[in-house]
């Protein structure tokens, strides 16, 4: 049996007339460029997120520049952030001239450790941005509470938690904004590239989108220099029609994670992924830790399952980041993980019998 990581064309063909039928309308409307598709979808995700303002633009990692702009970070500026997540994150503070400082992440979450904050803010940061990684919000109680206590911007990086919840609080209303990627391999994803910035500030609002949309309100008005970011009308029509199956799949991918919990969490060489008391946790990934990880992710390999590791190298160890001279002993519990953990297939539409299919064959890996 080959089990695939994320199967986009089973996906796909679960809702083909409906997604068949929004590429025709705008095709056939020539609806390329804003318009009532965009309007639509970005009117729908801002109440998915429980949220006043949705603007779509060209991807995650325009979205969380955008925002950083947004809020007039730059040059001379440092925005603190998660050590163990994808370059984008790091990437988008790097672009706006600010620096980029990485903190350790906590052993039982992946999230960036809240305990280690306060001791990277200097007179010089700007910002937390907080990455919700593998789907689950991090401590956000704690995160405002030293935003509040040092006058902080909070910038969500959400591009994998899509509808996740923080203590009965929809993720998308704690902070200034909250960034979304809509990667095709998101739980909601786009045939292409695609992000958006959500937030219930009005004038933040509206300052996203003209930063997006080259400094502008309306054409050839252009108040000040920005970039081209927008979200185009085929992927939000795309969009549109994966929100309304978005739940159900979610539903599907929680349910994939207490079949792997139930039966993996009883062996003692694999640390499956804990979900924190007051969280929705919405499984993007499904990360374990096992012995040997290399060798297990090979054994895998040959049985047909496709698995992923999420992230590899920490981001301060990356090459790009070397001028910042970091060591292993910096960021421990990310140099740590790096080498156990180990992202299992999980997605709405898999089915019953490839999970069990990954569960013996990872079992007998272990064994």
């Amino acid at each position: 049996m080959n089990v695939p990581f994320v199967d986009l064309k089973a996906q796909y063909l679960s809702i083909k007339n409906e997604i068949d039928e929004a590429i025709h309308n705008v095709i056939y409307d020539s609806a390329f460029i804003g318009g009532r598709y965009l309007r639509n979808f970005e009117v729908n995700f801002a109440d998915f997120c429980g949220i006043k303002y949705c603007i779509g633009v060209g991807n995650g990692t325009d979205a969380l520049y955008i925002a950083l702009k947004s809020l007039n970070i730059g040059a001379g500026d440092e925005v603190i952030t998660a050590a163990n997540t994808f370059i984008a994150t790091s990437e988008a503070i790097s672009m706006t001239g600010a620096r980029v400082v990485f903190v350790d992440c906590a052993i039982d979450s992946y999230n960036i450790d809240i305990t280690k904050i306060e001791e990277k803010i200097t007179h010089r940061t700007k910002a937390i941005l907080p990455v919700h990684l593998y789907g689950q919000p991090a401590p956000m109680n704690t995160i405002l509470a030293i935003a509040k206590k040092y006058n902080l911007h909070v910038i969500n990086d959400a591009a994998q938690a899509h509808g996740a919840v923080y203590d009965g609080i929809p993720l998308s209303q704690l902070g200034d904004c909250t960034c979304y990627s809509f990667f095709p391999g998101k739980n909601l994803g786009a045939y292409g590239d695609a992000g958006a910035v959500v937030t219930n500030n009005k004038e933040l609002a509206q300052r996203i989108r003209m930063i997006a949309n080259h400094g502008r309100k309306e054409k050839y008005n252009h108040e000040f220099e920005g970039i081209n970011s927008r979200l185009d009308g085929l992927q939000a029509a795309i969009l549109y029609v994966k929100l309304k199956h978005l739940l159900e799949w979610t539903d599907r991918r929680r349910k994939i994670a207490k079949i792997y919990n139930s039966e993996l969490a009883p062996i003692t060489s694999i640390v499956t992924p804990r979900a924190l008391y007051n969280v929705k946790h919405v499984y993007h990934l499904y990360v374990v830790r096992v012995p040997n990880r290399d060798s297990v992710r090979n054994y895998l390999t040959e049985k047909g399952i496709s698995t992923g590791i999420h992230y590899p190298i920490p981001l301060p160890y990356l090459k790009a980041y070397g001028y910042l001279g970091h060591k292993p002993e910096d960021f421990p519990v990310a140099y740590y993980l790096k080498d156990e953990i180990l992202s299992l297939p999980i997605h709405g539409s898999m089915p019953d019998k490839q999970v069990e299919y990954v569960i013996k064959h990872l079992k007998e890996a272990i064994r």
